[in-house]
């Protein structure tokens, strides 16, 4: 019987060769802070074995076995022996849709595709577009075409630099041109735009996986079935179900392996209107949507005009956004996903045995309004037709090409791939699109660029956020609810504080303007974005460190070439860049730095109360809550490899100690009182408390179960001038204590007392 999940501490392990280490061992090292913390499970990132060195581990080479670099299986049966000691389980991020492939001669299945081709007992495991060109295998990994002449011959294998790959049996006779032209697969340029297999998004490191294939589902998941006949995992986080053929199919014949009593999340991005298939055999998703929330809640909705008015200084008209972004989606579609567009053409037209000049024109448009990543789970039937419809209104003349579209996913078995590959590119496109282009473009408020978000939709009032928790209680009560992620673009409390600004937002406005007037940014757009981002990670003592430099250099870099307006990745611009850089540090080391500081200074407290309010909230409302490493702490984390740096464990520990930091004091009681109350937080439903009196929008609270109730303050820059007044909170009968103050409150309380100590509070009753 697996251990109920009452919350969770995500842990990012690495080995020592990807830059500094962090073990099954360290973590073991960890389990007594952990448990003092009062998590009750860890879960860890994917520890199957993955390319050399890898950071994140995403990139798996060998699901059969467990990462030697962190331990091997003994480290991870030790690990768990240890944490089950203390009542604490595991939950283990999985990777089922992709491998890594990078370095082949370090992953055996692919090695062994691509030195045997068909007849490969693996050839069926990956998504290979044998159908392309020659009926080789299209690998898209030099620098162009021309590099094929400097292949050299090396025993068994052929290199170029780094590059290493098998030669077929018989075949190694001759210079390395001319042995490559017999292989079973063929090396082209990266620009070449041809790629001879499904990627993770356009990543071509990674290779898509045919889990839909029973075969490979049980040789892929031996590992998996160990961990849990063993008993050492009680859960599991499913990465990018989306991109799997099926993904229904998967969660089904993965229940069947967990057994009924392990907790399974999964990796679902939800639009702001869609919500998650109530048929799959899932506990949930893995937070995004929840993270919009309980975020959006601080986002005060007077701050929209004048954010959106000093956006369009910039010569945007915001109005033009969603546009925008269709536009976007549009070009993922047929350039950077080009590949796969020309795929699911050729599928197309081979289900219905026609052809149309604007099909792959058609399929772009039509993809460009679709406003979820995959529309063909339960309960979004009507998404495609819209969208169809949609289309054919915007494009009349494209209404052939459509119908051959639609007679293609029609039907059921003959129809599937077309209709799978469309699902599969819509995914990719939306994430290429969105995720890694537009949330690097859109300057209003940059907190809302965040994955599960939609910056159009600025905040989340109150009605929304108590109807929505109470249908999650009711619906999804163990789905995971999480702040930070390692996919997150911004830290929780980077988010928070950025926030902030849309309570001040003239007074920002006068700030970038007199700091544009001085130190004008090389590009207005990239300017306003990178202005909101730097503030969201200024130090309070103003001091720039050499690593806080190095960091903002490298996220600004990155930022740029993501927003792909003025450089990119495949095309950077070196002037554009080395101006940026050079703004940068006129900022840092310029008399801006001292005026951020103090500004920061002038926020803080309005900053440290969002930043607590939305952790509170994290840790009660409905659902199962997850600690990003490191969070219980303030943390100024900016995207990926950012949020991967090593944590201060010792400075954790002597927080939990002392308990003098307020967030560490709002995390270790609220993780203490799950587990002291967990029926409350568990199956005891999401109640509303409101406030009364003149200042009530500042307030959420609500109640859980009969003995838990959280209430919290919100946008308090505008409270300055008024203060709490005659507001009241009315607490249910019975007697209260705060596990953060000690204070004991009972009937009506005035908000300015409910608050006196901390913006927060955390109430559990204690009579009988």
């Amino acid at each position: 019987m697996a251990r109920p999940v009452l919350s969770t501490y995500r842990l990012q392990l690495r080995g020592a060769d990807s830059g500094f280490a962090f073990t099954f061992a360290d973590a073991e090292n960890l389990l007594d802070y952990f448990d003092a913390l009062g998590i009750s499970h860890l879960y860890l990132s994917p520890i199957m074995t993955a390319v050399h060195g890898s950071t994140h581990g995403y990139d798996v080479v060998d699901p059969t076995t467990v990462s030697a670099e962190l331990g091997g299986a003994p480290g991870l049966a030790r690990l768990s022996a240890a944490a089950r000691a203390r009542g604490i389980g595991l939950i283990i991020d999985i990777v089922p849709n992709h491998v890594g492939v990078q370095r082949p001669e370090q992953n055996p299945w692919w090695w062994d595709v691509l030195k045997h081709g068909r007849s490969s007992r693996y050839a069926a495991f990956f998504d290979i577009d044998w159908g392309l060109g020659d009926g080789r295998i299209i690998l898209p990994v030099l620098g162009s075409d021309d590099d094929v002449a400097d292949l050299a011959v090396d025993g068994e294998s052929l290199r170029l630099g780094d590059l290493v790959f098998p030669i077929a049996p018989g075949t190694g006779a001759g210079s390395g041109a001319q042995v490559h032209d017999r292989q079973h697969y063929r090396l082209v340029g990266w620009r070449n735009g041809s790629c001879g297999y499904r990627r993770f998004f356009s990543i071509t490191s990674l290779a898509g996986l045919r889990q839909e294939d029973r075969a490979v589902f049980d040789a892929w998941h031996v590992e998996l079935v160990r961990w849990f006949d063993a008993g050492l995992v009680d859960g599991v986080r499913v990465d990018h179900p989306d991109g799997l053929s099926d993904p229904r199919g998967y969660l089904e014949w993965l229940r069947e392996l967990a057994g009924p009593d392990a907790w399974i999340v999964v990796e679902k991005i939800l639009a702001v209107d869609e919500s998650l298939d109530p048929s799959l055999p899932v506990a949930g998703s893995t937070g995004y949507d929840a993270l919009r929330e309980i975020g959006g809640l601080f986002i005060d909705p007077n701050g929209e005009p004048a954010l959106t008015e000093l956006c369009e200084t910039a010569g945007i008209d915001y109005r033009a956004m969603p546009a925008l972004l269709a536009e976007q989606k549009e070009i993922a579609a047929a350039e950077t996903l080009g590949s796969e567009l020309a795929r699911l053409c050729r599928c197309v037209a081979s289900a219905t045995g026609a052809d149309h000049p604007l099909l792959a024109d058609a399929i772009v448009t039509l993809l460009g309004h679709i406003g979820v990543y995959r529309s063909d789970y339960r309960g979004s039937g009507a998404l495609l037709p819209v969208a169809l419809a949609h289309t054919h209104a915007q494009r009349p003349e494209l209404d052939e090409p459509l119908a051959l579209l639609a007679a293609a996913i029609a039907g059921d078995r003959e129809a599937r791939e077309a209709g799978v590959r469309l699902q599969q590119l819509c995914g990719a496109v939306t994430a290429k699109a969105t995720e890694d282009c537009m949330f690097y473009r859109d300057a209003r408020l940059v907190s809302l660029n965040e994955v599960g978000g939609n910056p159009q939709h600025f905040g989340v009032g109150s009605a929304e956020s108590h109807h929505r928790a109470a249908t999650r209680a009711h619906r999804w009560p163990h789905t995971m609810i999480t702040l930070s992620t390692h996919d997150t673009k911004r830290g929780e409390d980077v988010r928070a504080r950025i926030g902030v600004l849309s309570q001040v937002p003239s007074l920002w406005a006068e700030f970038v303007a007199r700091w544009e007037s001085r130190t004008p940014s090389r590009d207005l757009t990239t300017g306003l974005f990178l202005w909101q981002n730097i503030f969201g990670v200024w130090p309070l003592d103003g001091r720039v460190t050499t690593a806080l430099r190095e960091r903002l250099h490298a996220y600004a870099e990155k930022a740029a070439r993501e927003a792909d307006r003025r450089t990119s990745w495949h095309d950077p611009d070196a002037a554009f860049e080395g101006a940026l850089h050079q703004w940068l540090d006129d900022i840092l080391d310029g008399p801006i730095a001292q005026e951020l500081t103090q500004f920061v200074a002038e926020l803080a407290p309005h900053i440290e109360s969002d930043i607590l309010g939305q952790k509170l909230l994290s840790l009660t409302v409905p659902g199962v809550p997850d600690v990003y490493q490191g969070t219980e702490l303030c943390d100024d984390s900016l995207v990926d490899p950012d949020n991967r740096r090593a944590v201060d464990y010792d400075a954790r520990r002597a927080a939990l100690e002392s308990l003098h930091h307020p967030k560490m004091r709002v995390v270790a009681a609220a993780l203490q009182m799950r587990r002291a109350r967990p029926d409350s937080f568990l199956h005891g439903g999401y109640h509303p408390v409101l406030a009364a009196g003149p200042a009530s929008e500042h307030v959420v609270a609500f109640r859980r179960g009969d003995d838990v109730m959280v209430a919290v303050s919100r946008w308090t820059v505008r409270l300055q001038g008024t203060g709490w007044g005659d507001t009241v909170v009315t607490l249910p009968p019975g007697t209260w204590s705060d596990a953060l103050s000690g204070v004991r409150h009972s009937g009506p309380v005035r908000a300015v007392d409910l608050f006196a100590e901390l913006p927060v509070v955390l109430l559990e009753r204690v009579d009988d």
